[in-house]
């Protein structure tokens, strides 16, 4: 079966310019309402997709945390040749933490993560997410159940090493996270069954930045760009964005 690969997108329209970034294991349809709500309200809008990503559970593999932070660089660097001089990012759980990792390194006008892990628990967190991934990868290409358990429990096994640079990014980031003086806004689903809440409210106490606000999402999702709250999350990014300082 032929599975159709995503692609990055530019949503261009106004001089505001902002970086979207999606999660681990997704690609640039996390965000692409995201950004089209975003381009009819005036604002610009680049969505990259990391390397290994929107391709098949063993590309993915192939990737590394050092490759995807490289690769959020050269998104940034996008906007900024299109003649973007100021630049928020928004970013969905992995996308959110490589987001704040930008605020602390490059100049950002604001950041808002998203469902976005700070602690990484190898047994129960983003190793769900790989799972559930390969699983439906395999079930698309027509596998059978027990090619598919099979197929799945080898990459779980082959992605360890990837989960413990996983692990690294996560504590080098929060780590970090008191760097951020820009402006934050954290959102976080109450629901979310994927990472650790608590995420939330340590990057919301631990930023820097003297404009920070976090909301809580009730019945939301993990991917809470493409859940039942999307629209009220969209227009609190919204409202976030217009908060900042683009002169």
């Amino acid at each position: 079966m032929n599975i159709r690969t995503p692609e990055p997108f530019t949503f261009k329209e106004g001089e505001r310019a902002v970086l979207l970034l999606h999660g681990f294991t997704g690609h640039s349809g996390d965000v692409r309402m995201l950004g089209r709500f975003l381009q009819k309200k005036g604002y610009t809008s680049h969505a990259p997709i990391y390397r290994g990503h929107g391709k098949t559970p063993e590309d993915l593999l192939e990737g590394s945390p050092e490759y995807w932070w490289e690769d959020v660089l050269a998104a940034y660097e996008v906007l900024k040749e299109l003649g973007h001089k100021k630049i928020a990012v928004v970013g969905l759980s992995l996308g959110g933490v490589l987001g704040l990792k930008l605020a602390y390194s490059q100049p950002v006008v604001g950041v808002a993560p998203m469902c976005s892990p700070m602690f990484f628990d190898n047994q129960s967190q983003l190793t769900k997410g790989f799972r559930y991934f390969a699983s439906q990868y395999k079930k698309q290409e027509g596998k059978t159940e027990s090619e598919v358990d099979e197929e799945v429990t080898n990459l779980l096994e082959n992605a360890k090493p990837l989960f413990e640079q996983l692990a690294d990014l996560f504590d080098d980031v929060r780590a970090h996270v008191d760097h951020i003086y820009a402006p934050t806004l954290v959102v976080q689903a109450e629901d979310d069954h994927m990472i650790n809440s608590d995420s939330a409210t340590y990057i919301y106490d631990n930023v820097e930045a003297e404009q920070k606000d976090i909301k809580w999402y009730q019945e939301a999702g993990h991917a809470i760009t493409l859940g039942p709250k999307k629209e009220a999350v969209h227009e609190d990014i919204y409202q976030f964005l217009e908060s900042l300082d683009w002169s």
